[in-house]
């Protein structure tokens, strides 16, 4: 079954890509989410006249990724998100939202695919995105992730912030493999209940003096 993505979903493509899934992943999974929408002919048509639009926006040569390298080289991108105590974001920003604010604030095309991030950012902070904007033209583009209604604290707190978080998932991971150990059957007794399945039931001493 084809759909268009709504959203970035992990190992099944990024938003606005028409994807041919299983049909009941798609129903019990990405349209009631609203991960994804049926492809209908007429919504494939306009995400491809999009894209053609955006597409003339984008380097078509060393020269033009030059200069569309030294725009975004002076460029900061800006996210503000809901984020917990710690700083950790409740979601994420993808490569798909960082090319879709560079579109908004630069009217320039990037590749998602060429948005170099390891993995979706999920935390507040101070990043630098490399982005490969042609062969052999990369840039780093600056990007604040800040908490919604609020400004990003000094890097001093912020990895204060990290390393605690760490500690504390350390820590919660440690205790989850002590319990996991404490439930475990010792070996030695998972043998000895299994030799005694083997030999049977014991004879009650008042039976073994009545039969003698």
């Amino acid at each position: 079954m084809e759909v268009i993505l709504l959203a970035d979903v992990e190992k099944v493509g990024l938003r606005g890509e028409v994807v041919d899934v299983a049909r009941g992943y798609a129903r019990n999974f990405l349209l009631p989410r609203r991960l994804a929408e049926t492809a209908t002919p007429s919504r494939v048509a306009e995400l491809q006249k999009r894209e053609g639009q955006r597409a003339r926006h984008e380097a078509r040569s060393v020269e033009q990724g030059r200069e569309i390298a030294d725009v975004l080289g002076k460029t900061v991108l800006r996210f503000e998100v809901k984020a917990g105590p710690t700083g950790a974001l409740f979601g994420s920003v993808t490569p798909t939202d960082i090319a879709d604010e560079i579109w908004r604030a630069r009217k320039v095309r990037v590749d998602r695919r060429k948005i170099d991030l390891h993995e979706p950012i999920k935390r507040i902070g101070r990043y630098e995105v490399p982005i490969d904007v042609f062969t052999d033209v990369r840039v780093d583009v600056k990007t604040l992730v800040v908490p919604e209604g609020g400004e990003l604290p000094p890097e001093e707190e912020l990895e204060a912030a990290r390393a605690a978080e760490a500690a504390e998932a350390a820590e919660a991971a440690s205790e989850a493999d002590e319990a996991a150990a404490d439930e475990q059957v010792p070996e030695d007794a998972f043998d000895r209940a299994v030799d005694a399945a083997d030999e049977g039931p014991a004879t009650p001493p008042d039976l073994e003096q009545d039969e003698a």
